[in-house]
This record gives C-alpha cells, structure tokens and sequence, in this order.
C-alpha cells in the first residue's frame, strides 16, 4: 500500500489514499511507500523504521507579489504582521497587549476582535462568580432552615405522642410517623397486655 502524507486541501488523486500529517501518531501497518509532502520528519522517521520506502517532497514556497512602490508596502506588511503576532501571543498568554503606533488596518480589526473576547470571557467569569456566591446563599439559607424546623419539631413535641409512640416502638408496631394521637392511642390499646 502507498500512502501520501499532506496538508493540501484540494486537488486529490481519487486513486490515491492520502492522510494529514498534522494528526500523525505512527506509521500504519502494511504500507510499502509513502511520500511525504512538505517537512514532517516524525513521519519520515517512522516509516523508514517500519521499512518502508519513504520520498519526501519540498513544499514550493508561497510568494507573495506586492503591486506599487515595493519596499515600502512590503516594510508596510512586514509591520503590520509583527504586529498581529504581537497581539496573538500577548492574547496566547492571557493579556492582551496592543503594540505602539499605526498597526494597520488588519491588525487593528484583530485587537479590536480579541478585546471583545476578553471582556465577553470577563464577562461571564463575573456572571458565574455571582451565581456561584448565589449557591453558597442558598446552601446557608437551606442549612438554617433545617436547623429551624427540628427545633420547631422538638418544641412542638407532645409527651403523650411520644409516650405511645416509645410503646408501640418497644412492641415492634409500626405506625405513619405523622399518625394522630388518637390513631397511636388506639393501636397501644390493641396491644396484648403483658
């Protein structure tokens, strides 16, 4: 089997098989030839450890043709694109940094791009924090309650329910624990005397 490694988008042999050296984890079983396009020397390695029969292709380099008074509009681009990963990389680091002077047109649109993430991400940081403070509120609120219903519960308890309750625990009579005084009255007096 031949395989060809590439990052090319378009343009494919429909008789070829083909794979994206970028997600390259190791050489498959069973191929014979592979070419490598571009510089991938992982893949290159792998496969001649494998044994097989490896060709690598140059990637043609990109050029770009700058109409009008050249140096200066490239100097212009060069900026520009210093620039830009300026940005990029103070935005990789979490703090977002805006080079001094005129960025240009791209590299201003970017910043301006990447602030409105920063304040949409503080945003919602802010929004998160709040319901979080809100859960915590909530969780004492709750704790508190539980805390004023068994004291209601112990003050609102009846020495008599308790009483027949205690009785009909001792003689193994199970009742609703809500049961009425008189339910729990009637179920003692059904219980054989000792």
């Amino acid at each position: 089997m031949e395989l060809i490694y590439t990052t090319q988008r378009n343009g494919f042999d429909p008789g070829k098989r083909y794979r994206n050296p970028i997600h390259f984890q190791c050489a498959e079983d069973g191929v014979a030839k592979v070419v490598v396009i571009g510089d991938w020397p992982k893949v290159v390695e792998a496969y001649e450890e494998a044994g097989a029969e490896v060709t690598v292709v140059e990637m043609p380099k990109r050029v770009a043709v700058v109409e009008g008074s050249a140096p200066l509009v490239y100097d212009r681009l060069a900026a520009e694109l210093a620039s830009i990963g300026v940005i990029v990389e103070s935005f990789v680091v979490k703090d977002l940094a805006r080079p001094e002077g005129d960025l240009g047109e791209t590299a201003d649109r970017l910043y301006e791009v990447l602030e409105a993430v920063n304040a949409g991400i503080a945003s919602l940081q802010r929004e998160r924090d709040g319901e979080v403070q809100k859960v915590v509120g909530l969780e004492q609120d709750k704790a508190e309650l539980l805390k004023q219903n068994e004291a209601l519960k112990a003050a609102n308890a009846d020495p008599e329910i308790e009483a027949l309750k205690a009785a009909l625990d001792k003689a193994g009579v199970t009742y609703r624990s809500n049961a009425s005084k008189e339910s729990l009255q009637k179920l003692v007096d059904e219980l054989p005397k000792a």
